[in-house]
């Protein structure tokens, strides 16, 4: 029988991702039992503290054991952290010490949320890739810049290391993970008995741009601003460059080091995220809305749109502005 270990961090962490990922395991393990006789995982919670208090006391959570009496685990699943990652990092070095020592010894790591954080924190995800919530991006890129961060992506799988992104999308990271380790049917019946959707891949529809600033390089903050300013003109990346007198490759160079983008890709995602408060919060057509934001190409706008939010402008503008039509 494997073994699955969640993780329960000191501090206020958040209490839905850890009861959520418990249930859902168990009740695969429970059908998976009516079909082979015998579960699948023995699923205990763990930390280094006998109790740990969430919403300031009102819950309490005790774990089944200390992480000290767990020598051997297949699976460890890390909760998300809140916005309390930082005071997180600095209370559970004896976790992160355990998780390193238990992946070297062949255990796979899936972390929600936040959890990132502590993930990255051990090391374990410098040079691969990874998701997280969307709105800590900018605070993650900064403490650790050697973890390729893609926030676009729901759920992020590469060399036994599993992350997802912000809030509740950790149910789909759990059916994944069901499916990974059962089987397709019971995915598929777990998904059924919590409604949860299956196979959404990405987090885009739900993240909003607010740009990337939290960076030293004064001249690129301002080829940031003036691009918000006059996402609506005709701007080549060749006039920016000569606009901030810097040479094309290395205006380039510095933006993409700065904000992880590179201009172009900047420009259309804030050219998509003012269309996208249009499409939500005004009756404009999908045509007026193109134009309003730069765009005179039907079939350009629609793929720019598509590839950043993963939906059609229609679809798009159908799902989040009821008032519409």
């Amino acid at each position: 029988m494997k073994h699955l270990t969640i993780i329960i961090p000191n501090g206020e962490n958040n209490i839905s991702s850890i009861t959520g990922a418990y249930e859902i395991f168990t009740k695969a393990n429970e059908y998976w039992k009516e079909r082979e006789k015998q579960a699948l995982f023995t699923i205990q919670l763990a930390g280094i503290s006998e109790k740990v208090d969430f919403n300031e006391g009102l819950f309490t959570v005790k774990p089944h054991l200390n992480i000290a009496a767990i020598s051997k685990t297949d699976l460890i699943i890390i909760p998300s952290l809140n916005h309390n990652y930082v005071l997180a990092l600095k209370g559970n070095e004896l976790l992160v010490d355990w998780l390193k020592k238990q992946y070297k010894n062949g255990a796979e790591v899936a972390s929600i949320c936040t959890g990132t954080f502590m993930l990255a924190s051990s090391g374990l995800l410098d040079g691969k890739v990874c998701s997280t919530h969307w709105s800590v991006a900018e605070n993650f890129r900064v403490m650790f810049p050697n973890v390729n961060l893609q926030t676009d992506k729901l759920i992020t799988d590469e060399k036994g290391i599993y992350t997802n992104g912000g809030a509740y999308s950790f149910l789909n990271l759990m059916i994944y993970l069901i499916e990974k380790y059962y089987d397709r049917q019971t995915a598929i019946y777990c998904s059924k008995v919590f409604q949860i959707d299956l196979d959404r891949n990405l987090q885009a529809e739900f993240s909003i741009f607010n740009g990337h600033k939290k960076h030293d390089d004064e001249t690129i903050k301002e080829a940031q601003t003036y691009l918000e300013k006059n996402y609506n003109n005709k701007i080549s990346i060749e006039f920016l460059s000569t606009k901030f007198n810097t040479g094309r490759r290395n205006f380039d160079r510095r933006f993409i080091k700065a904000t992880g983008l590179t201009p172009l890709d900047y420009l259309q995602r804030v050219k998509v995220e003012v269309a996208k408060k249009s499409f939500e919060n005004e009756r404009k057509n999908v045509n007026e809305v193109m134009y309003e934001v730069g765009y005179n190409d039907n079939k350009a706008f629609r793929e720019v749109f598509s590839r950043i939010t993963g939906m059609s402008p229609i679809e798009y503008k159908s799902k989040y502005n009821k008032g519409s039509y």
